[in-house]
């Protein structure tokens, strides 16, 4: 789906729309009221949207319906405070940014335009791998200060990505309203845009060759309509101290604590790391897209919440789609009962599911 789907495009005789992608808050709202505009003989709309539930949808247009009041201002150079900070991590120079934007405005070659980033991509990674080294090597030795100095490179990197984001989300939202008229920040959003992808901490793996892949059936499904029934809306407030965001004593508690117990359940040459994003990420966040296990969670105690076969049925599915990008741990889990309820409570106890 094309981004000027949701900046402005005004297209009265637009009636349909296919969304593949996942829509939330103002970008649902910003992108399906492109279907809104009047026009003689249209008398309908359709959306077919294969990643996004109704009552997503709903959620998402309940906040302005009938009335939407802001309950503050945006200051626009929260930008301009986020760019200072991400400039101070000293993870790329102006030269490397500008060769970036250049092959971004010159719609080079898919392939010219990695060349750009790489350089960049490699450098953050490089370290990224190097301070999980140092960590191991800390661990082993036991160091604590070693130990304490590498999590904090990790930490320091993974808030340098979240920021990344941060960026993107407040300049793509406050320049349609604001003109920096500063060409160096409308850079950075260009250049940030294209570097965030590439960090993906803690899950390289060989590339794998799809060229030969083809699609071969797909299976459409009625799933129903449903009445999305709206009611007054809610102050939608203002953004506010993005990017501020620093690691926190509690946070880091909690992950030492799901590693530690996740240690209990592994066996082999696995890191810390791995562990905590088999846990805490790849399994905790498949259950997490689970309506079942929401609707369940919601309505029912903890204790009878982690007595449903639909939990467990799920956990051995996320199990299993994590196979090929984790397969030691999958595979201890998909052989051992008892793997299998330690990670239930490590999931419900510590993980916070």
């Amino acid at each position: 789906m094309a981004n000027k789907f949701q900046t402005g495009f005004d297209q009265p005789l637009l009636c349909g729309m296919y969304v593949d992608r996942r829509l939330a808050g103002i970008q649902a709202v910003q992108t399906l009221s492109r279907l809104n505009r009047a026009h003689p003989g249209k008398d309908t709309t359709y959306v077919v949207d294969f990643a996004n539930s109704g009552d997503e949808i709903l959620e998402a247009f309940r906040t302005y319906y009938a009335t939407a009041e802001l309950a503050g201002t945006t200051d626009p150079n929260l930008v301009y405070d986020l760019r200072a900070k991400l400039d101070g991590a000293g993870l790329y120079d102006d030269y490397e940014v500008e060769r970036v934007v250049q092959a971004e405005l010159k719609g080079v070659s898919q392939g010219e335009l990695v060349a750009a980033i790489d350089p960049v991509r490699d450098r953050i990674l490089k370290r990224h791998k190097a301070a999980r080294e140092r960590l191991l090597a800390g661990q082993a030795k036991e160091d604590a200060g070693e130990v304490q100095a590498a999590q904090d490179e990790l930490n320091a990197l993974s808030l340098f990505k979240a920021d990344l984001g941060s960026y993107i989300r407040l300049y793509t939202f406050l320049s349609q309203i604001f003109d920096y008229g500063n060409s160096a920040i409308e850079k950075r959003a260009i250049f940030f845009r294209r570097l965030l992808p590439h960090l993906e901490f803690g899950r390289e793996r060989e590339t794998i060759d799809l060229s030969k892949v083809k699609l071969t059936h797909y299976a459409i499904r009625d799933r129903g309509k449903q009445a999305m029934v709206m009611e007054n809306g809610r102050p939608v407030q203002p953004v506010t101290e993005i990017g501020s965001g620093e690691v926190q004593a509690k946070e880091k508690a909690r992950l030492q604590e799901i590693i530690e117990r996740v240690n209990d359940l592994f066996e082999g040459e696995l890191t810390e790391g791995d562990k905590l994003i088999y846990v805490n990420d790849v399994i905790k966040g498949k259950l997490l897209e689970s309506p079942i296990l929401r609707e369940q969670a919601r309505n029912n105690s903890k204790e009878q919440f982690a007595g449903s076969p639909d939990l467990t049925n799920a956990i051995i599915e996320a199990v299993m789609d994590a196979l090929d990008a984790h397969t030691a741990m999958s595979t201890q889990a998909l052989n051992s009962a008892e793997v299998q309820q330690g990670l239930k409570r490590v999931l419900l106890e510590h993980a916070g599911l």
